[in-house]
């Protein structure tokens, strides 16, 4: 029996493929609730994919591998980092914790499908770099001058792999980065240091920025890295 839940087409090569995106969680009216800006959705449509939004139940997360085509992990608020042997800086938002739980049992499934497609956004890169034993500067306040920058602000990146991400301008927001990216190749810093970007080059397609591509007006780095991961999700067929 085939692992995907939707019936492929073989005759139409191009369909438009399944992208999950995680959705963050909130507390409404004393109950959590997921949500997740319209942007994600819409670049990922604009891109030919049909976005899902996952709902961050922890006991799904082995169970979504095989019935989509790519995975967009999103951005949100911080880590709790205690579950990867640091402690948690006193001026940091965590997530709540069914978030962090799923996604981390998410990248532990996604690890182990190195053809599976995908894009980490903002908080989505520092969880894929705390789960391969990285770590994060959790309060650019205290270590950057230019620190505003990186919050609700554009500026700008250098890249440091031309043939895989240009340089240009981004727009950001963010009070944590990653300090120590583990065994992730580093594509692009922004002129105070922070790195910007990583990819994995053993993976078929996995990606990681530290901005938000979805609120990004340069294409290449905006609406363009969608559009590669759709590409990526077509490619696997």
């Amino acid at each position: 029996m085939p692992t995907k839940t939707r019936i492929m087409n073989e005759s139409t090569p191009q369909s438009r493929p399944l992208i999950a995106i995680t959705s963050d969680l909130m507390i409404r009216k004393d109950r959590p609730t997921a949500y997740l800006t319209m942007t994600y959705a819409q670049a990922v449509h604009q891109a030919g994919g049909i976005p899902v939004i996952l709902p961050p139940i922890p006991a799904n997360a082995t169970d979504l591998i095989g019935h989509f085509d790519a995975f967009i992990l999103s951005g949100g608020d911080d880590p709790t980092t205690e579950p990867f042997g640091h402690p948690t800086h006193h001026k940091s938002t965590p997530v709540i914790e069914a978030r962090q739980s799923f996604e981390t049992q998410l990248i532990e499934q996604l690890d182990n499908h190195p053809d599976i497609p995908v894009l980490a956004i903002c908080l989505g890169m520092q969880m894929l770099a705390l789960c391969r034993g990285g770590t994060l500067n959790q309060h650019l306040p205290d270590t950057i001058a230019t620190h505003a920058l990186h919050w609700d602000n554009e500026h700008t990146i250098e890249s440091t792999n031309k043939s895989i991400l240009p340089s240009g301008t981004i727009w950001s927001g963010h009070r944590q980065a990653v300090s120590d990216p583990a065994n992730f190749r580093v594509l692009a810093t922004s002129p105070d240091g922070v790195i910007e970007a990583f990819d994995d080059p053993n993976r078929a397609f996995m990606l990681a920025v530290q901005w938000h591509p979805e609120r990004t007006t340069d294409s290449k780095l905006g609406q363009g890295l969608f559009d590669r991961l759709i590409q990526a999700a077509l490619n696997k067929h």
